[in-house]
């Protein structure tokens, strides 16, 4: 009786399905490494990516990690596509509340100089 209720739990284990991750972090890795890889010297192939990830996501309906949209803003920011950075931004204290204040703060930051500062811009290429 105890073999056979052990071969049940086995099998019942081997069948269970792999937890299904909560974010899909497929593109958002390898575009953070090659950033951090290349000093950030070439934003293009990197806002493709993630544009496309985004994308991806969107249509798939996978959750997009925190700070992809945020990493992104700081890509569009470097190429001075301030709209956009700002779009995404705002969509990134959307999804997640709790950056808040950091995001208000870049905001704020971007608003009163037009720019994204050097320090807030090498804050955000360390995240």
């Amino acid at each position: 009786m105890k073999h056979l209720i052990l071969i049940a739990s086995l099998v019942l284990v081997g069948c269970a399905q792999p937890v299904k991750p909560i974010y899909q972090w497929e593109g958002y890795q390898p575009a953070l490494y090659q950033h951090m890889k290349s000093d950030g010297a070439e934003p293009g192939a990197q806002i493709l990516a993630l544009e496309a990830q985004l994308q991806k996501n969107e249509a798939t309906g996978a959750v997009t990690p925190p700070g992809m949209r945020a990493h992104l803003a700081m890509l569009y920011s470097k190429t001075g596509d301030d709209v956009a950075a700002r779009r995404l931004l705002e969509a990134e204290r959307a999804k997640f509340p709790e950056s808040t204040t950091y995001v208000d703060f870049l905001l704020k930051a971007k608003s009163s100089q037009g720019a994204m500062p050097p320090e807030v811009a090498a804050s955000q290429s360390k995240i």
